[in-house]
């Protein structure tokens, strides 16, 4: 594809192109599946362009599937019998590459309910990090947070005004390269659509009003451990039209199902029996743009109150270090305990080495108090879970990153790269 911007999913989606008969690329509408999938597919047939092309795929399966392949089969949710289809092709057929399907929600039914293992590989595209939208400078590998006492450095890039305007534009392919404002105005009429819209493709559909008053809650606690009850009282309309926090666990899995929001669970992990963990999880859109246009917030409203300028920034952070650590077959955590200690990310690898991160907008005291934390959650763990730890991070929205004397790392999140 001309113009075609690279995704750091572009390597994997390879790799699994040679070694399964198919992968299922998700995620959020407009992070841009299709235009990955064609970038790599040879033909494609899309679902959501005529009712046409569904019957027939519903009726008469085959004739979808013929085609150059890898063939992209695009929204194929709203044809959920072509799963198994696809899946039996890959068995006939007996090669590697032969379809890639994209979808932006879980098909209502449980005709796809066969996980499709051996045959299908699944990967996630999220919304743009800094680095692939060319925000970052590029110069802090994150590879080498997973090194032990590797030394890191670097300085320039965007300032903290730049941060609270890439929190408004967010990471969304098709408004890169729009001031916040306009991304904004695009980005109203996307979150209005997930209300009433988005959602009527799930089974027992919910209120519109409640999604964008949920949506709307949400936003406002961002990057916090809000209780169910605490979000069902701020969605509720008023004292005679309540909704029960049970409600609101139903209605965070259906935004879930359509990718807008993902959960950041508590790291469970080897501690010393005198802590208790505290495994609440918290809440994040899967980029920033969603929320502060739940809330018309521009760059000006988050650089006039840092308190919530922070809230955001973690999130982007979150943002960010979810689609690095893909790269690396690594999840993101987040970590608190009974005395209080919390930590704002925990990134652990298949071989269950992990990094620690504070994630600060870049005061001085904020730093040195979240580096005092990071050292604080080492004497937390058993001695074998400490020694697993590669590096301790402040990430910031500054413009320098470096290696304090106590080798906890200070990194600015406009400086990484995969």
């Amino acid at each position: 594809m001309k113009n075609y911007r690279e995704r750091l999913l572009d390597e994997k989606i390879e790799k699994k192109l040679k070694s399964t008969g198919g992968i299922l690329l998700t995620g959020v509408r407009f992070c841009g599946k299709t235009t990955t999938a064609m970038h790599h597919a040879a033909s494609s047939v899309r679902f959501d362009e005529a009712e046409l092309i569904r019957e027939q795929a519903t009726l008469v399966p085959q004739i979808v599937l013929q085609g150059d392949t890898p063939r992209l089969l695009d929204e194929w949710q709203l044809v959920p019998s072509i799963w198994n289809t696809v899946r039996s092709e890959i068995d006939r057929r007996s090669e590697k590459g032969q379809f890639i399907l994209t979808g932006s929600a879980t098909p209502s039914d449980d005709i796809s309910a066969h996980t499709g293992a051996g045959r299908i590989a699944r990967l996630t595209l999220r919304t743009m990090s800094l680095m692939e939208s060319n925000d970052s400078i590029k110069v802090v590998n994150f590879n080498d947070l997973f090194v032990k006492n590797t030394q890191i450095g670097g300085l320039g890039g965007i300032e903290i005004e730049d941060y609270a305007k890439l929190i408004v534009r967010g990471g969304m392919p098709a408004l890169i390269n729009e001031t916040p404002e306009i991304a904004q105005e695009a980005m109203i009429d996307y979150v209005e659509n997930i209300a009433y819209i988005d959602m009527r493709t799930l089974s027992a559909p919910p209120t519109p009003e409640r999604i964008a008053a949920l949506m709307r809650s949400l936003s406002r606690n961002i990057s916090t451990e809000s209780s169910l009850e605490k979000l069902a009282a701020e969605t509720g309309f008023t004292d005679k039209s309540p909704v029960a926090a049970s409600t609101v666990r139903k209605y965070l899995d259906q935004l879930s199902e359509i990718f807008v929001l993902e959960e950041l669970p508590a790291w469970k992990t080897h501690i010393r029996s005198s802590v208790q963990q505290r495994i609440k999880p918290k809440w994040h859109f899967v980029d920033t743009s969603i929320a502060v246009a739940a809330l018309r917030i521009l760059p000006n409203g988050l650089l006039n109150d840092f308190d919530v300028f922070g809230l955001f920034f973690e999130s982007m952070a979150i943002r960010d270090l979810r689609i690095y650590a893909d790269m690396l077959d690594g999840k993101v955590y987040h970590y608190r305990d009974s005395s209080g200690l919390e930590i704002d990310a925990i990134v652990e690898l298949p071989n269950e080495t992990w990094a620690a991160f504070e994630i600060k907008l870049g005061s001085t005291k904020s730093i040195d108090k979240a580096a005092e934390n990071l050292q604080k959650l080492l004497t937390r763990l058993t001695p074998e879970k400490a020694a697993q730890c590669a590096s301790l991070n402040v990430l910031i929205a500054g413009a320098s990153s470096y290696t304090r004397k106590d080798k906890v790392n200070v990194l600015s999140l406009g400086h990484l790269f995969v």
